[in-house]
This record gives structure tokens, sequence and C-alpha cells, in this order.
């Protein structure tokens, strides 16, 4: 119920706004939906859509793959973290734009170069967050696995993993949400589909209904997986936690 108020105050208000601001400049919720169910049926957004969310997933794969393994790496061994740290700080502070522009301008304007560019842009947050989970392991709990002799399979299934849940539960949520950002980026500097393409060309257009309704329509997709997805998992990540303590 309290999401469900929130959800509506925060309709009104914006429809209080429209009133304010006008319909060019701020269309109304009706409007706005009208503008998503005709592209949906008479336009090409259920494409553009599909084309957002296959780079999203690409690149939050990658990103996740390789974060958690230099993340874990990092938490534990002490020198390869005094090596890695400095290009960790280098990326973490690098403006995703520069990321982009360059991966376009070195590998030109391929999938590849657009993937890799947010995957990179994500893997720094996913390390740090890792990393203080590989930090925080239980020794103790090492200790048991060395003494029951747990084979490397085992021992990350039933001793790690469940202690990096949590972690990794949060890295994918905060990670999820910057990488379709950045992918609405790469799509409008060098992409010819994708949510972020076509706001580039309505923007083009100054057409702000249809602007709201393709950014509208993937935040929609978002939350729902945010909501049905990834809370669960963290959720159930965070029951090893709560019973150990």
């Amino acid at each position: 119920m309290p999401r469900l108020g929130s959800l509506v105050v925060l309709i009104a208000g914006w429809q209080a706004a429209a009133w304010f601001a006008g319909s060019r400049l701020l269309p109304g919720p009706a409007a706005v939906a009208a503008g998503i169910g005709e592209a949906l049926v008479h336009g090409e957004m259920a494409m553009h859509l599909s084309a957002t969310l296959a780079r999203v997933a690409a690149a939050f794969a990658l990103a996740m793959a390789f974060g958690t393994s230099l993340g874990y790496a990092m938490g534990r061994s002490d020198r390869f973290d005094r090596v890695a740290d400095p290009w960790l700080v280098l990326l973490l502070n690098l403006p995703a734009l520069v990321v982009i522009v360059l991966a376009y301008v070195w590998f030109g304007l391929t999938e590849a170069a657009a993937v890799g560019a947010v995957a990179l842009n994500k893997i720094p947050n996913t390390v740090v967050v890792v990393r203080e989970g590989a930090r925080a392991l239980d020794p103790g709990l090492d200790e048991v696995a060395r003494a029951y002799r747990f084979g490397t399979w085992k021992r990350l299934r039933h001793v790690v993993l469940p202690q990096l849940g949590p972690y990794l539960a949060a890295a994918a949520r905060s990670g999820l949400s910057l990488v379709w950002k950045i992918v609405l980026v790469v799509e409008l500097l060098g992409r010819s589909n994708g949510v972020g393409f076509e706001i580039g060309t309505y923007f083009q257009l100054f057409d702000v209904r249809m602007i709201l309704a393709y950014a509208l329509a993937f935040v929609v997709i978002m939350l729902l997986v945010e909501t049905l997805v990834l809370q669960p998992v963290e959720r159930r990540a965070g029951r090893w936690r709560q019973r150990h303590a």
C-alpha cells in the first residue's frame, strides 16, 4: 500500500506540473501513456526495447563476471590488491563518456565496442563491492573447510558463495541501474537502434512526449526486473547471514 500511495502521489504531481508547464514542455501522464501505446502498436518500440535489453544483459553479465573475479582476488591477496588498486582508482574516476568515445574511436562504431565500453564502466563498482565481501569472509569457516578437506568447488559453493551472496546481490542491484543508463548514452552516440537512439531522434524533433514515452517504458521494464528478480535474490542471499548471526 505505501508504494501504491507513493505512485499515486507521483502521478498526481506529474499531472499538476504538466498543467503549469504546458503540454508541449511537459506532457501529462495520459499523453505519455498514449504515446507508449502508439509506439508499441504502430511503431518500433518493441524492437528498440529489445535491442537495449540485449546490450544491458550482455554488458551486465561481462561486468559481473570480470568484476567478481577481480574483486575476490583483490580481497584475498594483499599483494595483488596493492598492485591493482591504482588501476581500480583510475577506472573509478574515469568519466563514462570518455570510455565510450575512446572505444568508438579505437574500435569503430561496433556492437562489441558499445557493450565493452559499458562493461568497463561497470566493472570497477563490482570490484569494490566484492573486494569488501572477500575481506569479510570468516577465517573460521576457512579452517573448517581445510579440516574437512573441501575441494575447490565444494569450498566455493558451501563456504565462499554463501558469504559473498549479499555483496554480489548489492553489486548486481547497483550495477544494473548504472549499466542501463550508460547503455542509453552508448546508443545515443553510436548505435542505429535502441532506446537511446530513439531518444536522440526525438530530441532533434523536440518531441518531449515520445522522449518521455521511451524513457518511461524502459524504466518500467527495469523496475520489473528489480522487483521480480533482483530484490528476491538479495533477500535470499541475506538469509544465510541472518541464520549465521
